[in-house]
């Protein structure tokens, strides 16, 4: 198990940072551009915004909005508002004003912090609820000023335990989206359990890039949390994108990267990849499949392979990586995390063999799973404390988990299961194609078929090439139905394909 700061597990979120700040007071925390700010910044900081988050009425249990990107008020502002007993939600800046109100409607925060980029969209969305600027100086109602109100008040012992301290909006990828509750108990848990892999996730050594959006589980408790709870600095990087965040590797000595496949794929095709990614000690990749391609592209470059995981924001979200074997495997997503336990089910709710090799559908059990969907909790595990998550895998010779894909997506023509990226995986194949999409739409004949929205990366690709280049490597039931060209695809956060937002009837050429 990696050394750590944390000897005994703490009840409350926001002693991570206090024993941070305590064991390692001078060490860079957070890194912008060419400012930084040590662990006892921070920590002297959190507690001032907890004190001045108090102040201003607010009580523990009430809920409080972070809208606002990748700085350190956010950093700060997540860990004053646990310190203060209350319960962060945070809010995705590229959400329109009309998904800000149903969030807002839905979940009643008593204030917002919000920055620049969100200010407009949150006045129009969120009218009554009192916002704070954060970058806005020292006015009134700026981020500064609330923690200069603070600044030297002493804040209550808060709750841990089985308290709330995060309602996580899933994307919404399947449908409306909901609010996960994650208490103290299930984020520290999960922390726990991913630092004790056999290949240390983060050390206190690493400088981590923090590109993907704080407002996302991955970033937020799987990467933030490890950061701080190893006493490393995070590189914050806001409104970046792939390519041009790939030059402060090198920039600022960064040794340890978790991404989502659309920022690998962006650096696998960069030329100066090689030279950029060489003081790398680690790379995670998460939130969806890492393409083959993508994945052999950069060990050819580096000579190494990117770790991949599994998790979501009901788990806080790390159920499986490759660390925890310590051997990266293209195409598997690992073993559980110590203290996580999985087991596959088939539709007849019957647990499989996994030497069966017989895919199912995953089921977990942790201390790190979530309390239900806000308010009521429902939802949750079950009375024996499992969750079906709705994904589908298969356990290889070895113990690994191999996902094949979520089990509401799965297409049933004429009595078969048709797995969508098993299909998208085929089309990827083809070098004119960027990206591609698969659905089930209805069919008189067969019960549904299988419809692919492909994104060219050849225009002179033809719907017929692409017919028979699965023809080659698919099942006849497998096969595309039909194919239509169409200019993108919709993105969650971290740049899943969301098909859960993908009409059946579209307008375009399709054969």
């Amino acid at each position: 198990m990696p050394d750590s700061l944390a000897v005994t597990r703490p009840q409350h979120l926001a002693e991570y940072l206090s024993r941070a700040a305590a064991s390692r007071a001078e060490h860079a925390a957070l890194v912008v551009g060419a400012s930084r700010m040590t662990w006892d910044d921070v920590d002297r900081a959190a507690t001032s915004c907890a004190a001045g988050l108090l102040t201003r009425g607010l009580r523990p249990g009430d809920r409080v909005g972070l809208f606002l990107g990748n700085r350190p008020e956010f950093v700060i502002g997540y860990f004053g508002a646990l310190r203060a007993g209350l319960v962060v939600v945070p809010v995705n800046p590229a959400l329109t004003a009309s998904e800000v109100a149903q969030l807002v409607a839905h979940v009643e925060p008593s204030l917002m912090i919000v920055d620049r980029t969100t200010t407009a969209v949150a006045e129009r969305a969120a009218s009554n609820v009192p916002l704070v600027v954060a970058g806005a100086g020292l006015g009134d109602g700026s981020f500064d000023a609330l923690v200069a109100s603070g600044s030297g008040r002493d804040v209550p012992e808060p709750d841990g335990g089985e308290a709330l301290a995060v309602i996580v909006y899933t994307s919404g990828t399947g449908g409306d989206a909901k609010g996960a509750m994650l208490s103290h108990r299930a984020l520290i848990a999960n922390v726990e359990q991913v630092a004790a892999t056999r290949l240390a996730v983060v050390e206190p050594h690493d400088v981590v890039l923090l590109l993907l959006p704080l407002t996302h589980i991955y970033s937020l408790a799987g990467t933030l949390g490890a950061v701080v709870r190893a006493g490393a600095t995070a590189v914050l990087v806001d409104g970046v994108d792939a390519v041009r965040a790939l030059p402060l590797v090198p920039q600022y000595g960064v040794t340890n990267v978790p991404g989502a496949p659309a920022l690998w794929a962006a650096w696998a095709a960069s030329s100066g990849a090689v030279d950029m990614l060489d003081g790398l000690r680690i790379a995670f990749s998460g939130s969806a499949a890492l393409p083959p391609e993508v994945q052999q592209r950069i060990h050819t470059l580096t000579g190494w392979y990117v770790h991949e995981g599994y998790g979501l924001t009901e788990a806080a979200p790390g159920v499986s990586s490759t660390v925890v074997s310590g051997v990266a495997k293209p195409g598997s997503v690992g073993r559980p995390f110590p203290g996580v336990s999985v087991r596959l089910v088939d539709d007849e709710g019957e647990e499989i063999d996994p030497a069966d090799g017989d895919p199912g559908e995953i089921w977990i059990k942790g201390q790190n799973l979530f309390s239900g969907y806000w308010p009521d909790g429902s939802g949750g595990p079950d009375a024996d404390g499992w969750y079906a998550t709705g994904d589908v895998a298969f356990v290889d010779d070895d113990g690994d988990l191999h996902i094949v894909d979520r089990r509401k997506d799965v297409v049933i023509v004429s009595g078969f299961n048709v797995y969508p990226r098993e299909v998208e995986e085929v089309l990827l194949t083809h070098p004119g194609v960027r990206e591609a999409a698969v659905i089930g739409v209805p069919d008189e004949q067969t019960g549904e078929a299988v419809k692919a929205l492909v994104v060219r990366a050849d225009l002179s690709v033809t719907v017929d090439d692409l017919h028979a280049h699965a023809a080659e490597r698919l099942a006849r039931f497998k096969r595309p139905r039909t194919i239509e060209f169409v200019d993108d695809l919709p993105h969650s956060l971290t740049g899943k394909v969301a098909r859960g937002r993908l009409g059946r009837d579209r307008d375009a050429d399709a054969a």
